[in-house]
């Protein structure tokens, strides 16, 4: 049966060998709870809701044709609202959060267009392929760790495709009230793919002018496929990326388009509600931009592509239209920020990468060796990192995989321990 709250205040952490009972606090005055919810599928032991009440959030664009609203039982935690405010977050716990052993508890934060369930307990939740494999398991990392006597929160986000400035001071609110329930000074933090943003971004304090520093709380920060060089993914490949998009094109993807413009089935249609980069009014792909870097310095372009130079360079091609890499990284991408801003000597980064370009459904990264999205050089790169932990490549994991594949799971394991 699960525990009340209050079974916090009995939670015992290790000091220099002795039981020492940890005593809860109050949740810092600019968070508010706003509900707790005790039935939560995919294994979880609870959700709540908190809003963050700093002056400076503001609530972002979705687009219009819902395919960024929230789903599932995530619509429900969010009070049954389809597109919540940028305000507020979920905070999932999972079984053991106040029984585990381990003295450190773990903050998961999950990547783009995805959620804490699918991406931590439940890959099969979205199906076949849904989690990079012709067959998904209905465990993840989550169920892995908390198995293992780790005390396990994930972070979900108002918005899949969200602000890294802001989604980096949602982090920083969940390690609070994760210190607060459990009265511990420290939490370590993995964080996958765009996950990875907001948690080194917390960690190197970069931030909005109205931001919060970072608090000194984090032991551990461990980034799984995380863009830390950034990357070019939509503009490389452009002309089949847009295919899973562009609903004339049959496409209904939550995903950001390198172009405003291109021909399905001889209509020449305009999605500036679906472009990378702010057009017409619309700037519904923030998150996405702010990973952007130009790798075509180091593996090229893929010339085999239809529009490939205006679509990697800007300008009108035969089928499509847009404003090129170089004009949605000067419109706000964060990579060179995160690799100016040292992360704190004091907390050890561990990075690794997959290796496995096999992503089923998608065109997979291969100028260069990656996991089908994010190049490996940049998932290892250690620019900025001031303590490098250790890195790893685990060469049979695709990007998809990396929440639940064995191998990663263990070196994820061994990492925290």
């Amino acid at each position: 049966m699960r525990r009340p709250l209050a079974a916090a205040l009995t939670v015992a952490t290790v000091a220099a060998g002795v039981l020492v009972p940890a005593v809860s606090t109050a949740d810092p005055a600019y968070l508010v709870k706003e509900a707790t919810y005790g039935t939560v599928a995919n294994g979880w032991s609870q959700v709540d809701r908190y809003r963050d009440t700093t002056a400076g959030f503001h609530d972002e664009q979705y687009p219009p044709d819902g395919r960024g609203d929230q789903d599932g039982q995530r619509r429900t935690f969010f009070g049954n609202v389809a597109k919540p405010s940028s305000s507020r977050f979920l905070l999932y716990s999972a079984p053991g959060w106040d029984t585990g052993s381990k003295p450190t508890p773990v903050l998961l934060v999950h990547g783009a267009n995805d959620n804490p369930d699918r991406a931590w307990a439940n890959p099969n939740e979205s199906g076949g392929f849904g989690c990079g494999s012709t067959s998904c398991p209905s465990t993840g990392l989550m169920q892995y760790l908390s198995s293992r006597g780790h005390r396990v929160f994930a972070i979900g986000f108002a918005h899949k495709q969200g602000d890294n400035l802001q989604q980096a001071q949602q982090v920083g609110d969940a390690i609070a009230v994760i210190k607060s329930r459990l009265g511990v000074s420290e939490v370590d933090v993995v964080g996958w793919s765009k996950g990875m943003m907001s948690a080194r971004m917390y960690v190197a304090s970069v931030k909005p002018s109205w931001g919060r520093s970072y608090a000194g709380d984090v032991r551990k920060l461990i980034t799984l496929g995380g863009p830390n060089g950034g990357y070019d993914y939509p503009f490389a490949h452009g002309w089949a990326h847009d295919f899973s998009i562009w609903p004339e094109c049959g496409g209904a993807v939550n995903a950001p388009s390198p172009h405003t413009r291109m021909t399905c089935f001889g209509q020449y249609t305009y999605h500036p509600e679906l472009s990378i980069t702010p057009t017409g009014g619309y700037d519904t792909y923030p998150g996405q931009r702010q990973m952007l870097a130009r790798w075509d310095g180091v593996y090229g372009v893929n010339t085999t592509a239809q529009d490939w130079y205006t679509t990697y360079y800007g300008g009108q091609g035969f089928y499509t239209n847009g404003p090129g890499i170089q004009a949605a990284i000067d419109a706000g991408s964060l990579i060179a920020a995160i690799r100016s801003a040292p992360t704190p000597a004091s907390v050890p980064v561990y990075l690794l990468a997959g290796g496995s370009p096999t992503i089923v459904g998608i065109w997979n990264e291969t100028r260069g060796p990656s996991d089908g999205v994010v190049f490996v050089a940049s998932a290892l790169d250690t620019t900025g990192v001031t303590t490098v932990g250790a890195t790893s490549l685990v060469a049979s994991a695709n990007h998809l995989q990396l929440g639940w594949a064995t191998a990663v799971m263990s070196t994820v394991a061994g990492w925290l321990a």
